[in-house]
Order: structure tokens, then sequence, then C-alpha cells
């Protein structure tokens, strides 16, 4: 495929690669379960149970992560979300069994099994290749730690032999999306929801706009570093922690009744932190605490979920019941695994004032970019929606308060960003 055009979507949940054929959009396929997806997820699996020559773990990536985790019962090392640790200064990486990975280093990894699996389809994909980037890292503060998430990126890519990528806002891909079906001008905004950020574009597309410069069409770009991941972490502290020992008491050794610690739940709320708790020191705190515990049975239960690396399990629970309430007022909320069952039938206004203070730094981001751009909501022919995220109920309706139901469209909600990646590099000659 010497004369490829390669796009790039590295998710905080989930990763995508498409190309052009001809004048055909061509995206990537891949296998969970025997079955074809689009999407590769952004996970890595390290197994203890199988080694390399040297001895050191295998790490799967993506589906194949997935199915190695279930299939050994989840005795290994389960990685999500690294994504958001790129513009983390403090978090240099992390240890897995004896070796010690840096972020860019288990980003290169991942990367380098999704290009091997696309390659046994494709070919060789090259070097070259259109990335998409949020338009503000997760935990990003300053413009330091932009620069520094983007060298991160840039590194990981160029471990895997990528060496030369443009970066594209993602918001900006999902509107070229858009725009590519278009036989008339508009003035569109565009929000696209993934896992850890929200980002927000205004541009103008259509067959008069095509060949204007990104200046000319981007009115303006804005985000936050937050999205599907805080929401699954409010529920996971709001509804599942409790069983789990928060607002429980522990005696200390001189008989003072204390509170339970939340630092623990507070990594459990961040997918991407739950891994760190698996450590000795962590684990053997937890240990005491339980031992001097009012309601043992709980705190034992959190150490059960570390231990046995049930990260991924808390996540399709939560992530199963917000689909749910996004079709119904009531959702059952089940999490199976433990040796005691967790169940609870749960509304939709809960999750929507756990989740208040995210949706509100949302409609925050979506005044804020109005206000660069001056224009009125009137002035939006159309609000493209893309991401997961974008069919909870409360998020679309700061969007219809402000534009109008009517305005309101998405599709492709998982693909619609690599598909715009792809449309970039073709206009560009890549």
């Amino acid at each position: 495929m010497g004369d490829r055009i390669l796009g790039i979507d590295y998710g905080t949940t989930n990763s995508a690669m498409a190309t052009f054929s001809g004048d055909a959009l061509r995206l990537a396929s891949f296998s969970l379960h025997g079955e074809p997806t689009q999407v590769f997820r952004s996970v890595l699996y390290c197994s203890l149970d199988q080694s390399e020559a040297l001895g050191e773990p295998v790490m799967f990536a993506g589906p194949r992560a997935i199915e190695m985790y279930l299939e050994e019962g989840g005795t290994g090392r389960w990685i999500q979300s690294t994504k958001s640790f790129l513009a983390s200064a403090s978090f240099e990486g992390t240890r897995i069994f004896n070796r010690f990975y840096r972020v860019d280093e288990m980003v290169a990894i991942f990367l380098h099994a999704m290009r091997r699996q696309v390659e046994q389809a494709w070919g060789d994909i090259g070097t070259r290749a259109v990335v998409g980037r949020p338009v503000r890292f997760v935990g990003a503060k300053s413009e330091e730690d932009e620069t520094l998430a983007l060298e991160r990126l840039r590194g990981a890519f160029g471990m895997v032999g990528l060496t030369e990528i443009d970066l594209v806002y993602e918001p900006v891909a999902a509107a070229s999306q858009y725009e590519a079906g278009l036989d008339h001008d508009e003035c569109i905004l565009v929000a696209d929801f993934g896992g850890g950020t929200t980002d927000l574009c205004v541009m103008r597309v259509g067959p008069k706009s095509r060949d204007l410069s990104d200046e000319a069409r981007i009115l303006a770009v804005d985000g936050v570093g937050l999205a599907g991941d805080a929401f699954d972490g409010r529920v996971v502290y709001a509804w599942l922690c409790p069983y789990l020992g928060l607002g429980t008491s522990y005696r200390s050794e001189f008989g003072s009744v204390f509170p339970m610690p939340v630092w623990p739940y507070h990594s459990m709320m961040r997918w991407h932190h739950v891994a760190l708790l698996h450590e000795k020191k962590t684990l053997k705190q937890l240990y005491d605490i339980a031992a001097r515990s009012l309601e043992p049975k709980k705190v034992r239960l959190l150490i059960d979920c570390i231990e046995q690396e049930m990260g991924f399990h808390i996540y399709q629970a939560v992530e199963q019941g917000k689909i749910e309430l996004s079709r119904d007022s009531h959702a059952l909320f089940s999490f199976r695994e433990l040796e005691q069952p967790i169940e609870e039938r749960l509304a939709r206004s809960q999750f929507e004032s756990w989740i208040d203070a995210e949706l509100n730094e949302i409609a925050a981001c979506c005044h804020r970019i109005l206000e660069k751009t001056g224009l009125q909501p009137q002035d939006i022919d159309r609000v493209f929606m893309t991401g997961g995220t974008a069919f909870v109920p409360s998020v679309r309706r700061i969007f219809a308060e402000r534009f109008g139901e009517q305005k309101l469209g998405g599709g492709n909600e998982l693909t619609s960003v690599v598909s715009g990646l792809a449309q970039v590099a073709r206009h560009r000659g890549m």
C-alpha cells in the first residue's frame, strides 16, 4: 500500500485506523470473540501465565487483550486509559511485574500491536499518518503539560515506525467526515465525546469551504479533560464503592474509631488508576484496615476487586447500566463478579445528580466556544455529536436547550473521527 492514505484515532477507550482505496473509505477490521469489529479497544493485558524467551511476560493489546484477560481469569495485569497519563509530569510510568514501563512505551506497545494486525490485511502502512489529538489532554493544567503530552504521543508513534505524523484536533476530523456528505455550506458545531475528553469546534464546511485554509475554516476549538470515563467514575464512587467499604469505620491499634480512608475509592473512580492499587504496600494497608474494620466483609470485597484485577468487569457493569439509562428512566446495575454479587436499580435522576459538576463543565465549554467566535446559537446550522457519551440524555439536553433539538445530529459515533482523519490525509495528499 505504497500510495495509502492513513488516519489513526488513538483514543482513551477505543482506537481505529482508516484509509482510502481510490475514492472508497476503508476502515480497519479486527476480531473480538470471533466477531468483526472496527474498533481496537485501547487496553493492554500483561499475562503472568505466558512469557517470552527471556522470561518477560507477554503483553496483549486491543481485542486480544480482552480475550486473554477473560481466558486467564484476570491473573495478569490489566491496563486501560493510558492516554489519560500523557500530560502528567508526575507519572513517568508503572512497574508491571519485574519491569518498569514508561508511559510512551506502553502506548507504543499498544500501537505496535494494532499496526501489526492492520498490516496483516493491508500490507506495510509506511511511516506517515494523520493522527487525532484532543483539544485539551486529560489532566493538562498548563502549556507545559500539553507539550509533554504531545512529545510522548509523537515519541510513541515514532517507536513503531510512524515517524511522519500530522496531528489534527479530533473534533476537526469529525467535522471533515460530516462535510464529506454535504452538497451545501454550513456553519457547524462538532461535539466529540471520547472516553477521557470532550472536544468542541466551530467550523465552516461545505463545497465552497473545502479549499479554504484551516485558519479560515476553523472558527474556534475548545475542550475539557473529562467525558465518559469521568461519568463512569462518578457511578463507581456513588453506587459501587459503598458496597466496598466506603463510608465504613475501623478501630486503630489503640481502640479509637476512624472513618475508612477515601483514597482507594478515588483511585477506583479512574479506570487508569485502578491497576496502580495492586501494589504490596497498598494491599498491606488495606488488609490491616480490614482486620480492624467494623464491616470487614465490605473492605475485603474492595481487596478482591484489586487483587483479581476487576477493572474491566467494573467497566462493563457500569457501561451496560449507562446504556440502559440512556434509553429508560431506570436501570438495573449489576456487578456479579464478586463472591457477594452487587445489584441495585438506579434512576436516571440519580445518575444525573452524580455527574452534575461534569455537565456544568461541558455546558461552560459550549458557552465559551460561542463567545470565542462571536456567534449566536441561531448562527449554527448543525450540531454534530459523536462519541458514546453523545447518547447520554443530560448531555444532549445541554445542546438541545441552546441550539434546538432539530439541529442535533450524529452518526458512526465510534468511527467518525478516524474516518475524518483519513479524509484530512486524503485532502493533504498524504
